[in-house]
């Protein structure tokens, strides 16, 4: 049984949730069963003045079993299911007996539905737990009731929030908000509270069930409120460009839920879901941003013979646009932390621009004056290699050049711990080549950050050839500790993340060269689900950068004896560097112009240095330019070995450089795609665009074994 059933001298019945052999009370198939056995036993027990639920676990009820949830791919069944658990819900509700939710711990999702359908909420005061409805970010909605109760208990309007942004609120906020409607100051406090509640509230029924009931602020109906709706339907349309229909889904439950009776509006509420949670877009999303994140964060990545690690002092070599950042997140981890330049004055900018960034927090109300007076007080900002002394991490986040890289490893590493580890925080450059520089190249690993640093979640770790196991935990460790993503990877030049991601940027320049309108490309690329289109992320990371990396890559190759690979892209980045210096947003114009204190825009002068064709493409065929390229290009990571987890591609993919996650990533677009119908689209882009869209041999051995990624 999932809760504990106890009846006291007064017959007040405490229902407590206590999942066996679960950290964490979930909404499963013996949640339900049990649920329902419960209701059945209330009905029958007429003593009974009223019903306490509360949690033997610190949090109350986590919200629906994923896995059940992913397996749902009839809609039919799905719809039985989830209706047969909203009707156990609804008796309850209808019990006749004043119900109260002793809220112990964090409720998401199912957890305050089930809340909801309870008379009434005391909750612990304590900051920390949260309240709200996640379901939109994993595809689809709260389709337990969340979607008809929560408009009834405190408007369309506020509801809007928790149930299309995914607004998750702490307990004295839950109040303020009218999802919760007391708090208590203990466990005591809460129980006595709940009891109290009961016995003055012996004939209450919720709101809706009460003759004359009306929605809090009007229905749909209502002019003034349809205008907000329909405002934000325009600005989901805008966000989600039609590929996340999560969000639009819930807001016409909304609607049209408002103004039917309450069993209607469940109805309603239950068919969008089903639509939803029987899609491939929220299949795509649980098996990247549930499934998979949660193997990577739980270490499947991490070589599980080594203990658990830590690093206490960190230095890092650079404080310019990546130095500055991985020193701000290690210091705000708890870390000490050594962030050296090459002069006192380039430090001391590298340390400004960290107050700017936890300035920036504190105003958002992200930190404490405190956290910023004991985050600064880690950071040693010197051009003195010595105060790098007892350092038992070291990383390297100096400009993309071999010698360089090699000129500082060797001036730190002396200061290193005798069992530390050197990173480098290099984006292209082989691990391997770089720890020849090395003294203990086994002690030597890539961690490769992405800019902004304080904001971007993937961090990819690359293990060179002599690294070792210790050493690969200890970055693993490093990289859990500062809240980041980790995948790793092994060697390659560009290893996995710059290697697929540059596939984006460069066939962005290819479609212009072809005679492809700059504005097409860009909305292309955002209509495929990118963030940006490709031709402003280049300006961001900058032109002048990617030919140097490039032309590293040439000089590196042609030493190897190897093709240097090329295209048209070439051309358009030899065009804007050499021809006119136009570079990117740092320079003051590339591919855009950015006027001072104004929105950037795209350069006039692109179409009369690269004409447009009498026949564009259409924007599918972009968008499929830039998946197809992409998931090839991972398949030839996975095939080579660089990648060694399905998991790790499509996390890298999504937290790297924004490769959509309603596809959920590059190799689980190919198995939605179907494995044989991609190759087939492949061939067809190969046939008309050159042999970079050729499927790797790996993917006609899935086609023969039945496979999928």
């Amino acid at each position: 049984m999932a809760f504990i059933y106890d009846k006291d001298e007064n017959n007040i019945v405490t229902l407590t949730i206590d999942m066996e052999g679960r950290s964490v009370n979930v909404i499963n198939e013996s949640y339900s069963m049990s649920l329902l056995e419960i209701v059945k036993r209330l009905e029958g027990e007429s003593d009974v003045i009223g019903v306490i639920i509360t949690s033997a676990k610190k949090t109350f009820l986590a919200g629906a079993d994923l896995e059940m949830l992913y397996r749902q791919k009839d809609p039919q069944a799905c719809y039985e299911l989830v209706e047969a658990e909203k009707a156990t819900m609804r008796r309850l509700e209808l019990l006749g007996k004043p119900i109260v939710a002793a809220v112990n711990g964090t409720a998401l999702g199912g957890g305050m539905e089930l809340m909801m359908c309870c008379h009434h909420r005391v909750v612990l005061d304590i900051p920390k737990i949260k309240f709200g409805f996640p379901e939109v970010n994993l595809g689809i909605l709260p389709g337990g009731g969340g979607v008809t109760r929560l408009p009834r208990m405190i408007g369309l309007k506020d509801s809007l929030p928790f149930l299309i942004n995914g607004l998750e609120v702490n307990a004295a906020d839950a109040v303020k908000a009218g999802l919760m409607d007391e708090l208590a100051t203990s466990k005591e406090d809460m129980m006595k509270k709940a009891k109290q509640w009961i016995i003055s509230n012996s004939n209450y029924k919720q709101p809706w069930d009460k003759e004359g009931y009306s929605i809090p602020g009007g229905t749909a109906k209502l002019e003034a409120l349809s205008q907000i709706l329909d405002s934000m339907l325009e600005k989901i349309r805008k966000k989600t460009r039609g590929n996340y229909p999560a969000p639009e889904a819930i807001l016409n439950a909304i609607r049209e839920g408002s103004v039917v009776d309450f069993d209607e509006a469940s109805k309603i509420e239950s068919r969008y879901f089903i639509e939803l949670a029987t899609g491939q877009v929220s299949k795509n999303i649980m098996k990247s941003l549930w499934f998979q994140l949660n193997e990577i964060n739980a270490g499947a990545s991490r070589p599980s013979e080594v203990d658990p690690t830590v690093s206490s002092k960190v230095g890092v070599l650079g404080s310019g646009l990546m130095g500055h950042g991985i020193a701000y997140v290690t210091a705000l981890a708890g870390m000490e932390v050594v962030m050296t330049d090459v002069s006192q004055e380039n430090a001391d900018k590298g340390l400004e621009r960290i107050k700017v960034i936890l300035d920036e927090a504190y105003q958002r109300g992200l930190l404490s004056k405190q956290k910023i007076t004991d985050t600064l007080s880690r950071i040693n900002a010197t051009n003195d290699y010595s105060k790098l002394t007892g350092c038992d991490l070291i990383i390297e986040a100096v400009f993309e050049d071999r010698e360089l890289k090699a000129k500082v490893t060797s001036k730190a590493e002396q200061y290193l711990e005798s069992n530390g580890v050197f990173a480098s925080n290099t984006s292209t450059i082989p691990i391997t080549g770089l720890a020849k520089k090395s003294l203990k190249p086994e002690k030597f690993i890539g961690i490769h950050f992405f800019s902004p640093v304080h904001k971007m979640k993937l961090v990819e770790i690359i293990k060179g050839e002599k690294t070792d196991a210790e050493t690969l935990a200890k970055a693993f460790d490093y990289v859990i500790k500062i809240r980041k993503v980790p995948i790793v990877v092994n060697d390659s030049r560009g290893f996995y993340t710059f290697r697929v991601f540059e596939r984006y940027t460069g066939e962005g320049m290819a479609l212009l060269a072809e005679g492809n309108s700059a504005e097409a490309i860009e909305m292309a690329g955002k209509k495929a689900g990118y963030p940006v289109g490709p031709l402003a992320v280049i300006d961001e990371i900058n032109i002048g950068l990617a030919a140097h990396i490039r032309d590293q890559t040439w000089r590196d190759l042609e030493a190897e004896g190897k093709d240097l690979p090329t295209g048209s892209w070439d051309n358009v980045i030899d065009f804007m560097t050499k021809e006119v210096k136009r570079t990117g947003r740092a320079s003051g114009g590339g591919f855009y112009e950015y006027p001072k204190g104004e929105k950037k825009y795209l350069w006039p002068d692109l179409k009369n240095h690269f004409p447009l064709s009498d026949t564009p493409l259409d924007e599918t065929e972009m968008i499929d330019r830039f998946h197809f390229l992409q998931a090839i290009e991972t398949i030839r990571c996975y095939e080579e070995g660089v990648l060694t987890t399905v998991a790790d591609a499509n996390i890298g993919s999504i937290f790297g450089w924004g490769f959509p996650s309603f596809k959920g990533g590059t190799l689980q677009f190919v198995n939605a795609y179907g494995i044989q119908k991609f190759k087939n689209r492949a061939q067809e882009l190969s046939d008309h665009y050159g042999d970079r869209f050729s499927c790797p041999k790996l993917i006609d051995e899935m086609i023969n074994n039945g496979e999928t990624f």
